[in-house]
């Protein structure tokens, strides 16, 4: 195989703002390919500073492991990622954007999507949501007023949390899932999460940060015992590590596939969450079209996504793959069955 890699860093059409202050004007990332003859497969990890991962630690990485990256005999994608996993041990991000290339890479050899290739059908699937980062009330309303949509994701985890969805409510009839990112106090949860129910909202995702010690596993099992509301696990959930016994904590968990470090892994935790009876939620890490068009192949097998990384990019950055009021359309091509488009002239080999 032959490895190229492109650096990128899109706009957000307006700054994206979570809980704790942390806000981006633009999303870096990297793009690599896995080339074999006449076809290439795609795959993307943005650079997340609160995760320390950045573009140049990861073509770092790239650089000194070029020669084992190329040399794999691709036959199997499984097989593959679990090469890289021990290659680059440190490296889930960067081990998630070479497993997706080499997912579409594979899609493409055998002429088939890579949702078949995971024996899915493309039928039964969620409406994904349109994130509303935080902001001030009054440039949130305006933000739902100008994109009408049948779901949304609100970012929430500020004193004024209840003032802000009360003022959202009015404006749009349509669902809200809440996105806290660990920004509650145990007892802040108990008081909020029934009045959010009373304002439409269908689930919490990560109320709490993610558990440090015995006493915030205590509190994250008596808040899923009173919930109202459908708790998600986020930053509780990364890896298949996470999963032991989280089902006394969450009824279900958001997979991000960067952060378990790809397709792979990520087919794993599905499996693990089904057989806890759990909810599946996929979620987006801000990605262009490529790393979205890696969620799409796990719509059929999912309860929620949240994959408006494109929307809510200032470039949809190619084709192939289209959110229309919530419903996401893939072309049908063979692997992630998209065309980047807007990469750096020629990318770089190394």
């Amino acid at each position: 195989m032959k490895l190229q890699y492109y650096v990128i860093d899109t706009p957000f059409k307006d700054t994206f703002t979570i809980s704790g202050g942390r806000s981006k004007s633009s999303q870096p990332a990297l793009v690599v390919s896995l080339s074999l003859g006449t076809l290439t497969g795609w795959g993307e990890a943005p650079a997340i500073s609160y995760y320390d991962v950045t573009v140049e630690k990861m073509v770092r990485e790239l650089k000194a492991k070029k020669l084992f990256i190329e040399k794999f005999a691709l036959t199997d994608p499984e097989r593959y990622w679990h090469y890289l996993h021990h290659l680059l041990p440190e490296h889930p991000f960067l081990v998630c954007a070479l497993d997706m290339a080499c997912w579409d890479l594979y899609g493409q050899m055998n002429r088939e999507p890579v949702f078949q290739l995971m024996g899915s059908q493309w039928t039964g699937m969620p409406l994904t949501d349109y994130t509303i980062g935080l902001d001030t009330i009054e440039n949130m309303v305006a933000k739902i007023k100008a994109r009408p949509w049948p779901v949304y994701k609100i970012k929430l985890g500020t004193g004024s949390d209840l003032e802000m969805l009360k003022a959202l409510r009015q404006a749009t009839d349509s669902p809200f899932r809440v996105d806290v990112n660990g920004g509650w106090s145990y007892e802040q949860a108990v008081e909020r999460i029934p009045r959010l129910a009373e304002l439409g909202v269908e689930l919490v995702e990560q109320p709490m940060a993610r558990a440090k010690n015995d006493n915030d596993l205590e509190q994250m099992g008596a808040l899923f015992q009173t919930s109202v509301l459908p708790l998600i696990a986020d930053e509780s959930c990364v890896r298949l590590s996470d999963m032991s016994g989280i089902e006394n904590y969450f009824h279900g968990i958001n997979i991000k596939l960067t952060k378990c470090s790809g397709i792979t892994p990520a087919r794993v935790l599905v499996h693990e969450a089904r057989v806890r009876n759990m909810k599946v939620m996929m979620g987006s890490m801000n990605e262009t079209i490529i790393g979205t068009a890696a969620i799409a192949q796990f719509l059929p097998q999912l309860d929620y996504v949240d994959m408006d990384g494109p929307l809510l990019l200032a470039r949809f950055g190619g084709t192939g793959l289209t959110i229309e009021a919530g419903k996401v359309s893939l072309s049908g091509a063979p692997g992630l069955g998209i065309r980047p488009s807007g990469l750096p002239e020629g990318g770089f080999t190394l």
